[in-house]
This record gives C-alpha cells, structure tokens and sequence, in this order.
C-alpha cells in the first residue's frame, strides 16, 4: 500500500511540474528578436540556476552558456551560487529560497551531493523540475532530478592518467619496493560527485596502467579514495605509490599546501591537479619549490585539469604537458534547453558531455579552443 501512494504522489508531483511550466509558457507571446533556435517563439519560462561557487571563470563560462540559451529561447533565468564552493551550506539555503520563489524549473551544480537531499524532497513536492548540470546527484529522491548535464567524470580522470602514464613509464618500470615512485593527485574535496568520480577515475587508471607494467599499487592520503579504490597492495608492498590530497576548503591556497606537501617528496615523479582551482593550487606551489617539467629526467610532470590563464601558461612554459577541459558553457546551455522542454512536455535524458586532452600542440584546434575559457 506504502509503495502505491508513493507512486501515486510522485505521479501527481511530475503532473504540477509540467502544469507549473505550462502557466508562464502557453501564453508566451513571439519574441522580439529573442527567438528561439528551434521556432523563433518565446517560451516565457522562469528558471532559478544554482552553481557551486562565482569565484572561478569555469562557472563564469557556465552562465554566459546559460544567458546564450535564455536569449535563444525567449526564457529567464536568475543565476545565483555561493562565494567558495566550500559553503555548502550557503548554497543548500539558496536553493531553498530558489524553490519558495516557484519557477518553471531549477537548475543545480550541487557542491555537496548529500546536502542537497532534503530541498530536492522540497523541489519535488513543489513540482518544480530540477536539472542538475557538471555534478549529478546519485541518490536523489525518485523523480526530483529529470536529468543530468555532465561530464564523464571517470572517463575524464582516466584521460588525465592515459596521458600522463607514457611520460613517467620508464620511471615507473625501474621502481621497486626499496625504490618506490609516487604519483600525487589534488583533488578539491571528497563530496561532490563529478570530483570523487573524476579523481577515482584517474587513480583508477593508472592503477591498471601500472599493474599492467608489472607493478603493484597504494594508494595513500584521503581516506575517501582510499577506501574507494580496489586491486591496491599495502603501502611496504607496493612499487607505485598513488598519494591523494584534499584541501580542507577550496580555495587555491590550501590546494598549494595539499601540493607541496607530495612534490616537497623526493619520490615524487608527477602530480594531478583534478579541477581548476586545484591545478592552480599546483601551480602555486611550483612558484616555491621550482620542480615541475615536462621531462621526468628534469623534474616532476604536472597534469591538470579545466582551463583557465594560468594553466594555458603552465602548458606554454613547460610546467604542464597538458590538461583535460570540459565544456562549463555548453553544460550551462544544454541545462537551460533540458528545462524548457521538460517543461514543453517533451521527455528528456542525460546528457553525457565529453572531456578533451589539450596540449601545446593542439590548444588552438577548432574542438578545443572554444573550450579554453580564461
């Protein structure tokens, strides 16, 4: 009996959603030289945009790709987010004023996936249509969440470790257990799903990538990626050592410490800066101890990970052999399209973004460029 009215109120929730929407958008009147790519008619939809953090130019090529949708489609959206991605709570409080406003739809970039929780119950009861974009949210309360805007996260750390594995092969080779290598890895924390996904995608990697050279494996630092890692050996046992950093909240400065604390290590070979603040962090800390290369016989190789100035010098002066970019404007665009055709009535899937390798050889290529926000 539970599980019937159950369905029965989750049916009636995804009803007042598609009702909710059709209010402001039946009576949409044509546009005035906003028309919409698919029919020039203005839709006259409401949306609240919730992002991690305005602090970074990742989120800030997320909305110009959101206000480009918003003028193609005759729709608005009030973009909003807290100051550091590290505000968790901040961020959960606007969504919750992002609900009692009662827009057509909400899209969310969750900074912490569980704290979320509790305002998706809110937004589902509400019949408000909730597309999360650059971070999903796995456990969300059935029927909250109509779809997901993101990028592969696993397949993108594994990107990161693919490329970087046949720079530090030979080192990797001769290690022994009397002789051990280490691979760093930053990783801005150890809640947000798109992070714990894309860092345990690399680690992951290049674990199989080592084993495969006939090497075995720890993994050492946090205790998430510990604990979430299989086919590892103890740390004594181990040729190849994976050692993960978390900083204690976002900012480019504790991502530095979390770096200098592996590469200040002389087993240090090379080290993976997971996102954007935390590559910078990276970088930051070569600007002290001065080891990064893009030769393991002359320093330590330096990966990272988005976009960003500091990371495209990184890669031009021989600090980074490269980086892997999403796309934060084409995630913020397909949000603000999902949720005017969820609320058009239309059914709507996930939409899986790609992840790009870049380097000196192919920044200015035509498929990566527009993604190399600055």
């Amino acid at each position: 009996m539970k599980k019937k009215v159950l369905a029965v109120l989750l049916a009636a929730a995804m009803v007042l959603s598609m009702a909710a929407c059709g209010a402001k958008g039946g009576d949409a009147e044509k546009s005035d030289g906003g028309d919409s790519a698919e029919g020039g008619e203005s839709k006259g939809y409401s949306f609240e945009i919730i992002v991690k953090s305005f602090q970074s130019t990742y989120w800030q090529a997320a909305v110009q790709g959101i206000e480009k949708a918003c003028s193609e489609l005759g729709v608005t959206a009030n973009s909003n987010g807290p100051a550091n991605e590290s505000d968790i709570a901040d961020q959960v409080q606007m969504l919750d004023d992002a609900i009692e406003k009662k827009p057509d739809g909400i899209g969310l970039a969750a900074c912490d996936t569980n704290s979320v929780l509790d305002s998706l119950s809110k937004a589902l009861e509400a019949g408000i249509p909730v597309v999360c974009f650059d971070t999903g949210v796995d456990n969300a309360p059935e029927g909250s969440v109509h779809a997901t805007v993101a990028t592969d996260n696993v397949s993108a750390g594994a990107t990161a470790a693919e490329n970087m594995f046949p720079v530090i092969e030979e080192k990797i080779k001769a290690a022994t257990t009397s002789d051990q290598v280490r691979i760093g890895e930053v990783n801005q924390d150890a809640t947000a799903l798109n992070i714990q996904q894309r860092g345990q995608g690399f680690i992951d990697k290049m674990l199989e990538l080592c084993t495969g050279a006939g090497k075995k494996v720890a993994v050492v630092g946090n205790e998430f990626y510990v604990n979430a890692t299989e086919g590892a050996v103890a740390e004594a046992e181990a040729e190849v050592i994976i050692e993960v950093g978390v900083p204690a909240q976002t900012t480019v400065d504790l991502a530095s410490t979390e770096a200098q604390k592996i590469m200040s290590k002389d087993d240090t070979i090379a080290i993976f800066g997971s996102n954007q603040t935390t590559a910078e962090g990276v970088i930051t800390a070569n600007q002290t101890l001065n080891k990064l290369a893009t030769d393991p016989e002359k320093g330590i190789i330096g990966a990272g990970f988005d976009a960003g100035t500091p990371q495209k010098e990184a890669i031009n002066n021989g600090q980074f052999i490269g980086s892997v970019t999403q796309s934060p404007l084409m995630m913020g665009y397909e949000c603000i399209y999902t949720l005017a055709k969820i609320c058009d009535g239309e059914s709507v899937e996930d939409i899986p973004m790609e992840g790009y390798w870049y380097n000196t050889e192919n920044m200015d290529a035509d498929d990566i460029a527009p993604n190399l926000y600055d």
